[in-house]
């Protein structure tokens, strides 16, 4: 197993666990490597040490002895500050709302003009269906929420 240091473009900083150098790349190339903090897939290969989890590993490769004389750039106090702040503030918008997915927009309206009881939603909506939103003078505000929190955490 390969553990890699990543951020995106958004200066998310995360680790990556792939079987190898070539999965992390074939993975990349496909799309399927993303944020989890913002859903960016515009995911950079940071400079490390490489990590690897080996029972009978013996002297590293030349290679890593390179990548490991180059410094880390870890995050600054305030941006980890931030990014915890943050993702408290998603957490708890996701325990104090109700999703409604696709319908967001609609049940948006309803709520608004009474046809439905007052309540806190989120959900998916367009750029365009936001735009009629607030044309109707209905509050909307985007909110990011990355997929690890959308689904059942092990």
């Amino acid at each position: 197993m390969k553990v890699l240091d990543l951020r995106c473009d958004n200066s998310h900083g995360f680790e990556g666990w792939f079987g190898s150098e070539n999965d992390f790349t074939s993975q990349l190339e496909r799309g399927l490597v993303e944020c989890p903090l913002c859903g960016s897939k515009a995911v950079n290969r940071l400079p490390s040490a490489p990590r690897l989890n080996l029972s009978n590993a013996r002297e590293p490769a030349p290679q890593a002895a390179e990548q490991a004389s180059v410094p880390r750039q870890a995050p600054t106090p305030e941006a980890q500050q931030l990014q915890a702040l943050w993702m408290k503030a998603v957490r708890h918008v996701m325990a104090n709302t109700e999703d409604v997915g696709e319908r967001f927009a609609d049940e948006a309206r309803r709520i608004h003009y009474g046809d439905a009881p007052d309540r806190g939603i989120r959900g998916q909506a367009s750029a365009d269906q936001a735009a009629e939103l607030a044309e109707e003078g209905i509050d909307v505000l985007p909110l990011p929420i990355p997929k690890a929190l959308k689904e059942p955490i092990q």
